[in-house]
């Protein structure tokens, strides 16, 4: 698997079907995406925070998934945030999930961090039991457009 960051103009359409497809797979639909400019222009400004952060992953030459992290201020405490983890269907399952985490996590510790959050839909059964294999702990549920599940991580610093 290769990591590489995301060039917004030559990266677009990737990015944007892949944010729309996540929404898919956890709500049943893209009503929550919202507006296709205003979801460049955050990775953009993001890009400028965390150019490391946002990434798509390759594999044989092709574009697998990609992934969304940034550090946020959370009760207090500053943590690590997990905006997306995305794989193309035909990856899932396959393993590739766990490099994204180890990514992630290196990603977190890089920038101090003793913990990551992220939401998932708690209806998106596979990715709930993979962040729980792999450690995250449920903290609450929150709602939003959609009902989620916040999880969180704590690392080792």
């Amino acid at each position: 698997m290769l990591f590489r960051s995301i060039d917004v103009v030559k990266d677009r359409e990737v990015i944007v079907r892949f944010r729309r497809e996540s929404y898919v797979v956890s709500f049943g639909n893209e009503e929550g995406f919202g507006e296709e400019d205003a979801y460049v222009n955050r990775i953009e400004e993001r890009l400028s925070r965390f150019p490391d952060g946002l990434m798509l992953i390759e594999s044989d030459g092709r574009i697998i998934g990609q992934i969304e992290l940034q550090i946020l201020h959370y009760e207090g405490d500053e943590i690590g945030y997990v905006n997306l983890f995305y794989l193309v269907p035909e990856c899932r399952g396959k393993g590739y999930g766990k490099g994204l985490l180890e990514y992630a996590e290196n990603f977190f510790l890089k920038y101090n961090v003793r913990e990551y959050h992220l939401r998932v839909s708690p209806t998106n059964e596979r990715a709930v039991q993979f962040y729980l294999k792999s450690g995250m702990s449920k903290v609450k549920e929150e709602r939003h457009q959609y009902v989620v599940w916040r999880m969180r991580k704590l690392l080792n610093t």
